[in-house]
C-alpha cells in the first residue's frame, strides 16, 4: 500500500511539472496574441475593452473551474449547458413569484447540485460512462425546463411580479460594477477561481482528485474513495454551472429554455483543455484553466475587433480546439490502470 501511495504521489509530481511547462506555453501564446492584436487594432489594449473581455469570459471561466475538477478526476460533463438554463430559469421564476434574492439563488444552485449529484451517481455506482450519462442528462434536464416553462421565455421584471428591490439586487449581481469600474461577473469569476485553486492545490480533496484521475486502481488501493471523489467533483461542477446560469439571467433578465446555454459545454471543455487539463485525467491546474479561458476570450474579442466574419471565427476557434486536444494527446504519457 505504501508503494502504491508513493507511486501516486510521484505521478502527480511528474504531472505538475508537465503542467507548469504547458502553462508557460499557454501564457506565452496569450502574450503573443495580445501583442499581435494590439498592433493590428488600437482599441484592443484600452481599459474598457480589457474589462469587457473580463466580463465576457467570466461565466465561461466559472464553469471551466468546475470542469477542471471533473476532467482531472478522469470524467467529463456534457450536461452543463442544460444545468445552466435550469438554474437560471428556476431562480428567475422564483423572483417573479415574489421570492427574495438569496432564497432564489440558493434554489437555483441547489438545482445544479442535484443534477451534478445524479451525474456522479450514474457515472460511478451506475457504472455508466460519464460521456453517456451526462449526454442523457443534457436532454433530460433541457426537456424538464421546457416542460416547466411550456417553452415560453422567462423575463424577470416588475411587470411580471418581481419585487422592485429584489429586482434591483438581482440585476446588480449581473450588470453592476464594483467601485463603478469592475464588472460584478468578473468579481465572481475571480472569487470562484481563487476558491477553486485553493481547493485543488491546497486540500486533501484536490490530492484525491489528482490521484483518482491519475490511476483509479492505485488510488483505491491507497485507501481513497474513488466513487465519492468523482461524485463530489461532478456535484461541484453542477453547482458552478447553476451559479453561472443565474448570473447570466441577472445580466440579461430574460431566458428561453430551448436556447439558454445551448452548446456551452463545448466552449467550457475547450477552454479547460486549452489551459492544459488532460482529457485522460490526472493533470490540470486552475491557473492553466484561467489562461485557457483568456485565450478563448481574447481570440473571440480580437476577431470581432478585426471585423472577421462570424463563420471564419467559428472555424478559427475550432482549429484552436483541435490543436489543443492534439497537443494534449501527443504529450500525455499512456498510463496503466
Amino acid at each position: 500500500m505504501v508503494d502504491r501511495s508513493a507511486a501516486v504521489t510521484t505521478a502527480g509530481q511528474g504531472g505538475l511539472r508537465r503542467l507548469r511547462g504547458r502553462e508557460t506555453g499557454v501564457f506565452v501564446a496569450l502574450l503573443l496574441m495580445c501583442l499581435a492584436l494590439t498592433l493590428m487594432n488600437d482599441r484592443f489594449l484600452t481599459s474598457n475593452n480589457l474589462l469587457n473581455i473580463g466580463r465576457q469570459v467570466s461565466l465561461l471561466g466559472i464553469m471551466a473551474v468546475g470542469m477542471t475538477f471533473v476532467l482531472v478526476s478522469g470524467e467529463v460533463d456534457l450536461s452543463i449547458g442544460s444545468t445552466y438554463a435550469l438554474a437560471g430559469i428556476v431562480s428567475g421564476m422564483l423572483i417573479i413569484a415574489g421570492s427574495g434574492l438569496v432564497p432564489a439563488i440558493l434554489a437555483g444552485i441547489a438545482c445544479g447540485v442535484v443534477v451534478g449529484l445524479i451525474n456522479g451517481l450514474l457515472s460511478t455506482h451506475g457504472r455508466l460512462p460519464s460521456l453517456i450519462a451526462t449526454l442523457g442528462m443534457l436532454s433530460m434536464v433541457r426537456g424538464a425546463v421546457l416542460i416547466m416553462t411550456d417553452g415560453r421565455p422567462v423575463t424577470v421584471n416588475e411587470r411580471n411580479g418581481a419585487n422592485p428591490d429584489v429586482l434591483a439586487q438581482f440585476e446588480y449581481i449581473g450588470q453592476g460594477y464594483l467601485f463603478g469600474i469592475i464588472p460584478m461577473q468578473l468579481v465572481f469569476f475571480v472569487l470562484v477561481a481563487l476558491a477553486g485553486w485553493l481547493l485543488l492545490s491546497r486540500t486533501s480533496f484536490g490530492f484525491r482528485t489528482f490521484a483518482v484521475g491519475g490511476s483509479a486502481k492505485a488510488a483505491r488501493v491507497s485507501g481513497i474513495n474513488v466513487h465519492a471523489t468523482k461524485i463530489w467533483a461532478m456535484t461541484l461542477m453542477g453547482a458552478l454551472a447553476g451559479f453561472a446560469g443565474i448570473l447570466s439571467l441577472a445580466f440579461l433578465p430574460s431566458g428561453q429554455a430551448g436556447r439558454m446555454g445551448m452548446g456551452l459545454e463545448l466552449d467550457v471543455i475547450a477552454a479547460t483543455i486549452v489551459g492544459g487539463t488532460s482529457l485522460a485525467g490526472g493533470e490540470g491546474t486552475i491557473l492553466g484553466t484561467i489562461l485557457g479561458v483568456l485565450i478563448i476570450g481574447v481570440l473571440r474579442n480580437g476577431l470581432v475587433l478585426l471585423g472577421v466574419s462570424p463563420f471564419a471565427q467559428e472555424f478559427l476557434i475550432g482549429l484552436v480546439i483541435v490543436i489543443a486536444v492534439a497537443i494534449d494527446k501527443w504529450t500525455t504519457t499512456p498510463r496503466r490502470g
